[in-house]
């Protein structure tokens, strides 16, 4: 990514304007605050919807992965939900920049509210790239809104789990992108809750590394066995991009 000229579109002293070239987007971001990484490409790239549907974005930040869903499915209408009210204000001007008000909508609410929001059973998908350390573990960052991204806070694994399960239809997925460390809690959680864990595909710097992230799906209403999935190396033997994340960064085109 790299930054361009806004305008008034954004505050260059405190904020960038990212483009996403191969999905035709432009993303706002703070400047010091939180700022999203590879993880939402990976995990709308692991999710990608087809057809049409209703997809719920579990704690959206600035609202990359509703855009990014929105470039990659033309039928799907996606809402995002975000506690923080400085990030869901900067994930509608992010909406409102692409021109996507008509399929993306930013709630701020508090993910366990959601059976106040919306019916049982309302979404197709539901997807989370959750916070991964637990409260008062790991560095706290001097810079705002990364500590609410990265720390639980008001919601721990098990509610963003219960949020999925309640808003998700009977046989809709559930995908998230989540910590290796957390692999065994989430697998334990999900069993609690009668979730059936259908895809895993862990996220590796390199060959030689262990892998520091996993994605993963989930279905309610519906038993199956497990597929572990190749996987999913950022780097090749030469230290390059791998072939699979330029793939990724390319969005829409390469996909054709």
């Amino acid at each position: 990514m790299s930054s361009s000229p806004g305008g008034d579109l954004y505050d260059a002293g405190h904020e960038t304007l990212d483009q996403l070239t191969g999905y035709q987007l432009q993303v706002v971001q703070p400047r010091h605050g939180y700022r999203f990484s590879l993880d939402p490409l990976l995990l709308a790239d692991f999710a990608l919807p087809a057809g049409t549907g209703r997809v719920m974005d579990l704690g959206t930040g600035c609202g990359v992965i509703p855009l990014l869903l929105a470039r990659m499915a033309n039928s799907a209408v996606i809402t995002g939900i975000e506690l923080q009210e400085p990030m869901a204000e900067l994930a509608r001007r992010n909406v409102r920049l692409n021109g996507l008000e008509e399929r993306v909508e930013i709630v701020c609410r508090d993910l366990n509210e959601v059976k106040a929001l919306y019916p049982v059973d309302s979404f197709d998908l539901v997807l989370s790239n959750p916070p991964y350390r637990r409260p008062e573990t790991g560095k706290v960052s001097p810079r705002a809104g990364r500590d609410g991204a990265r720390h639980e806070s008001t919601a721990k694994l098990v509610d963003f789990l219960a949020a999925a399960k309640y808003l998700v239809k009977p046989s809709g997925r559930i995908c998230f992108i989540y910590h290796t460390s957390r692999l065994a809690e989430l697998m334990a959680e999900a069993a609690k809750l009668k979730l059936a864990v259908l895809r895993l595909r862990m996220v590796h710097g390199n060959a030689s590394m262990p892998a520091r992230m996993f994605l993963v799906e989930l279905m309610k209403g519906r038993s199956g066995e497990l597929q572990v999935e190749p996987p999913l190396l950022v780097r090749g033997e030469d230290g390059g991009y791998s072939e699979e994340k330029l793939r990724i960064y390319k969005g829409l085109e390469g996909r054709e």
